[in-house]
């Protein structure tokens, strides 16, 4: 869980109070989704530039996971699969480490993205 480290005291408080946050969500789940959107949007907007757009992407992955899923727990066991997937899935990062120590590994190749009109809404 992100957290602030304050100078002062050298201590660390979480960004979110787990308990308040799930009170709003029993209480107020529409009032909680839209304070999760902000939070997130928060976080990402305190990312580099260059990756706001991909974790924006991977948000809306999440998200849709959320939408599908029976119940927040097939939800979270899902969600949990996407991040070991990411990890020790084929192309993840245990593997592009393997290829940096081994002194095998290519970066991916670069193109140029085409921009295109959006289309007028009827």
């Amino acid at each position: 869980m992100q957290s602030i480290t304050t100078e002062k005291t050298k201590t660390t408080e979480p960004l979110v109070d787990f308990d308040r946050f799930s009170q709003l969500a029993k209480s107020d789940p529409e009032g909680f989704e839209a304070r999760r959107a902000e939070l997130i949007e928060q976080m990402i907007q305190r990312m580099p530039a260059h990756k706001q757009q991909r974790m924006r992407c991977l948000q809306w992955k999440i998200d849709q996971v959320r939408n599908q899923a029976k119940n927040p727990m097939a939800a979270c066991i899902k969600i949990s699969e996407m991040m070991w997937d990411s990890l020790v899935g084929p192309g993840g990062l245990r593997e592009v480490l393997e290829q940096v120590r081994n002194g095998n590994f290519t970066p991916p190749p670069k193109a140029s993205v085409l921009e295109f009109e959006p289309r007028p809404r009827p």
